[in-house]
């Protein structure tokens, strides 16, 4: 599968718990929707998968990618210490000079 580098980053990111390096996939103002919440900027962000990563220890596996423009859809398989696992979530990602610049998480 063909994944721009910051989505192949954020990946690798999530599989290795690294919650630093996976904020770093993220602009300075970008903006996470997940579980209800809006987590904003890059610092809140790196508090709220240090969060998941403590909770859910979720690891994704890439099923499918969609991209138009600035919009993208990565489908994946999120395994982890949840209810349901594995599942097919949904990343909405909005991606502009290489970062994310909003993620939309569903399910």
């Amino acid at each position: 599968m063909n994944l721009p580098k910051v989505v192949s980053d954020l990946i690798e990111t999530q599989n290795s718990f690294d919650s630093i390096a996976y904020a770093n996939c993220f602009s300075e103002t970008a903006v996470v929707f997940d579980e209800g919440k809006t987590h904003n900027g890059k610092k809140e962000i790196e508090h709220w998968i240090a969060d998941s990563n403590e909770r859910y220890k979720a690891t994704i596996k890439p099923v499918g990618f969609e991209e138009k423009e600035t919009k993208s859809l990565l489908m994946a398989e999120t395994s982890g210490n949840f209810e349901g696992s594995p599942i097919v979530l949904t990343y909405h990602l909005e991606i502009a000079d290489g970062l994310i610049q909003s993620l939309k998480v569903t399910g």
